[in-house]
């Protein structure tokens, strides 16, 4: 969601700077020689275009509905994009601790590679869910997904947060070679 949100912010920087440009040359313009048509568009034709539109044409409330669609895809882009964060308890009402989600997988991951047969393990997290996948050394897996589960929601647990996020876990066999 970031990469859509930095795309659109970049595009519509490109524009900004087009028309702040544009703006600029048709002012230095209008300035160099009054009464002109203006130098790189065509405002009197321009202007009688558009005093030819009225509210109840088709073409403008079309262009009204793509302008509100546009603006409303934005505004959830951008509602969609904030930082997330993890909140932890409160030590006191004036005090308000977070963490993010990274650092939270982190803690999560190591506990969980520190686990006996556990070769490795993925671990990604956001506010209401912690995913882990892990990989055995072995190609037996036993209880393993049982442990690796009760060490993710354990370290889950000890942290000292408002909501608990769902722990959820997945174990693979080692590959032969």
């Amino acid at each position: 969601m970031r990469a859509v949100v930095r795309l659109i912010t970049a595009v519509a920087g490109l524009i900004a700077l087009a028309v702040g440009v544009l703006l600029i040359v048709e002012a230095i313009g209008a300035w160099v020689s009054p009464g002109s048509g203006g130098v790189l568009v065509p405002w009197s034709s321009a202007g009688s275009a558009l005093r030819g539109l009225s509210w109840q044409d088709v073409a403008t409330r079309v262009a009204a509905a793509v302008a509100a669609l546009l603006g409303l895809i934005l505004l959830l882009a951008a509602a969609r994009a904030g930082r997330s964060e993890v909140r932890l308890m409160d030590p006191a009402p004036e005090v308000t601790v977070t963490t993010d989600p990274r650092s939270l997988a982190r803690l999560v991951g190591h506990r969980v590679r520190a686990e006996d047969g556990v070769s490795g393990a993925s671990v990604t997290a956001d506010r209401r869910r912690v995913k882990v996948k892990a990989h055995s050394r072995f190609r037996t897996l036993g209880d393993l997904r049982d442990r690796v589960s009760k060490t993710a929601t354990s370290a889950v647990g000890d942290l000292p947060l408002q909501r608990r996020p769902r722990v959820s876990v997945s174990v693979s066999p080692a590959k032969e070679r």
